[in-house]
């Protein structure tokens, strides 16, 4: 039997980035991985994703070149050519985080872990054994009990970043943050892309504000998207033809499609773990958690999309943190209410704080204020005017949230999350000078309309 300090089960950037700092703080690791180290992001999700954004990015600059000048632009689009890019940079990057756990206190070992007791996992038929665990096992697609959605043609968002082929027609079921970020690229592409959403919105977790105005642009820029559609069924036909079945307001409606991306979400990985043996809580959400990320075994931790509380991978990032300063018994100011999420689509939208709606629920004594991109001097210069900023704060100036759509939202947002976390409020914000002619100037816009 194989003894460490702590076992991660999991190299996600939960997992390998708690796995680091761990052991630069003297600590012993064992972390296991059961296929690539990087987990769902950098091999299946925000990566590839992220690689493909840049590449409908290009695209959109092209279709609009005569804006700036550039006229007789011909060009091709070899996506053989962008799959290979995608690739190469995920190689790139995994290879980066293999030399990273060749850490001399970490000990990284491939398969599938599966708890022996509550101190020992088993590995390929191998046992290691530790004082603390730490499950960081990630998320699984999520399925829903719909019939045809295990057949040729029917892809989830892995195999989708493996597609040989832009598809003409591409169906998407789901308008969250995966549905909508592969229906800005592929309409990029070429694609015609429909997407079908259960709930009254898109983005369901963001702002209704934010998710109405980026509906508005994705659509204008030819993607249909269908909302309150339930989805019944799928059928594939004898040409190849995908139908997606929905009812919407009482009638049965049909989409056809060459290709059905299914993005409802994300599931906990539990499956192969034997949590029920050991006695460690779980429901279909995920791994039952404080707020030390301790589940109902004092010893042993999950975080990250494990338990559901937060599917981003710097949630899972600094939930890892958390859980090895409880371990060490070191404190920590990290605000794990306070995270920053972003969609990249094109444009791009980003939130951080409570929404308008919550607000709203919570009986809160707030107030709301606006700008908007088409008064920004850079905004304007970069031909990226489709865009607004909403600031929340309650009655004694404190910043409850802020909620962005327009150009490199994902990074101006970042600036009231540095601030909330010091718990500023707008006054403290107008005081703070902004550089100019910069997109950044939007939020101060907001800010000093309190």
């Amino acid at each position: 039997m194989t003894t460490s300090d702590i076992i991660i089960i999991g190299a996600g950037p939960g997992g390998y980035e708690t796995a680091l700092l761990a052991a630069k703080k003297g600590c012993t690791v064992t972390i296991v991985e059961a296929a690539k180290v990087g987990g769902t992001c950098l091999n299946e999700g925000c990566i590839p994703t992220k690689a493909f954004c840049r590449n409908a990015a290009v695209l959109d600059d092209l279709k609009e070149a005569e804006i700036y000048g550039i006229t007789q632009c011909n060009y091709t689009f070899d996506f053989a050519k962008a799959l290979e890019r995608k690739n190469q940079v995920v190689s790139t990057l995994q290879a980066g985080v293999e030399t990273l756990l060749k850490h001399k206190n970490i000990r990284l070992v491939y398969g599938k872990a599966s708890f022996c007791d509550d101190h020992t996992v088993e590995v390929n038929g191998e046992q290691y054994a530790a004082k603390h665990i730490i499950i960081a096992t990630g998320s699984v697609t999520k399925y829903l009990p719909i019939d045809g959605l295990h057949q040729p043609g029917v892809l989830t968002s892995k195999e989708m970043l493996d597609i040989d082929h832009v598809p003409q027609r591409l169906c998407i079921i789901g308008a969250g943050v995966i549905g909508m970020e592969f229906a800005s690229i592929f309409n990029s592409f070429g694609s015609r892309v429909t997407v079908v959403e259960f709930m009254k919105e898109i983005l369901p977790n963001f702002d209704t504000d934010i998710a109405k105005r980026l509906k508005q642009s994705l659509s204008k820029k030819g993607i249909e998207i269908i909302n309150q559609a339930g989805v019944k069924s799928v059928e594939r036909r004898d040409d190849g033809t995908m139908v997606v079945n929905y009812e919407l307001k009482g009638t049965l409606k049909s989409c056809e499609a060459d290709t059905v991306l299914l993005a409802v979400g994300r599931a906990a990985n539990v499956d192969s773990l034997n949590l029920a043996d050991i006695g460690i809580d779980y429901t279909p959400k995920g791994i039952q958690v404080n707020d030390d990320m301790q589940t109902n075994i004092p010893h042993i931790y999950a975080i990250g999309d494990v338990n559901g509380r937060c599917m981003l991978a710097h949630a899972a990032t600094f939930q890892g943190m958390r859980a090895l300063h409880h371990i060490l018994g070191e404190q920590d100011a990290i605000r794990l209410d306070i995270v920053p999420a972003a969609v990249f689509t094109s444009p791009e939208a980003a939130m951080v704080g409570l929404t308008e709606e919550q607000c709203k629920a919570q009986g809160l004594d707030f107030s709301a204020k606006k700008a908007f991109f088409r008064a920004n001097g850079k905004a304007v210069s970069m031909n990226e005017t489709d865009g607004i900023c909403k600031v929340l704060a309650d009655k004694e100036g404190h910043i409850l949230g802020c909620h962005l759509f327009g150009a490199h939202a994902a990074d101006l947002v970042q600036e009231v999350c540095a601030l909330m976390n010091r718990n500023a409020t707008v006054s403290d914000f107008k005081s703070i000078i902004h550089a100019h002619p910069t997109l950044g100037e939007v939020i101060q816009s907001a800010v000093h309309e309190f």
